[in-house]
């Protein structure tokens, strides 16, 4: 099936919950919560919509990847644009299979981390000020890239606006 991104908005009040045991926060099924299947059904007809708010979780597909390349600091060893917090990270291989990649982002961090996604306009050019990095998301993100990007910028100022926090995982 691949390897997805989701992330899952928990309120201020659960920080402490959420950076000692991050998992508690996800969902047991992410993919059955993006794709509208069943929570657990090995057999299930899926709408392809999300059954949980979006405004509760975000779901970026396999496009993480291109947006982690696109906010990744360049040249290598830079210092990165706070938004690449939120899509940094990878899976750890093992044999078969993979070992997820999560972790938490204080409500603080999601609204340094909104302001940077909403500073930056889609060609590329960097629109905040000189404490920015000039480096944004390359002219030329993908369709599909662009698509969750916004969805992205969407989630983050949501949750920004209510000083919540989120829980995302690679895997």
């Amino acid at each position: 099936m691949g390897i997805r991104y989701y992330a899952y908005a928990f309120d201020a009040d659960q920080t402490a919950r959420a950076l000692a045991d991050p998992r508690s926060i996800l969902s047991d099924d992410p993919l059955a919560d993006a794709w509208g299947l069943e929570p657990g059904a090995q057999i299930s007809v899926t709408t392809f919509e999300q059954s949980v708010p979006a405004t509760e979780m975000l779901y970026l597909d396999k496009a993480w990847r291109e947006l982690q390349d696109a906010y990744a600091p360049t040249p290598v060893g830079a210092v990165a644009r706070p938004a690449y917090r939120m899509f940094e990270g990878d899976v750890t291989m093992n044999g078969y299979g993979w070992d997820a990649w999560i972790r938490v982002l204080t409500s603080a961090e999601v609204a340094v981390i909104a302001d940077d996604l909403c500073s930056i306009v889609d060609d590329g050019a960097p629109s905040g000020g000189p404490d920015l990095a000039p480096e944004g998301p390359p002219a030329g993100l993908s369709p599909y890239a662009s698509h969750y990007l916004d969805r992205a910028r969407e989630f983050m100022t949501h949750l920004a606006g209510n000083e919540r926090g989120m829980v995302y995982m690679i895997g």
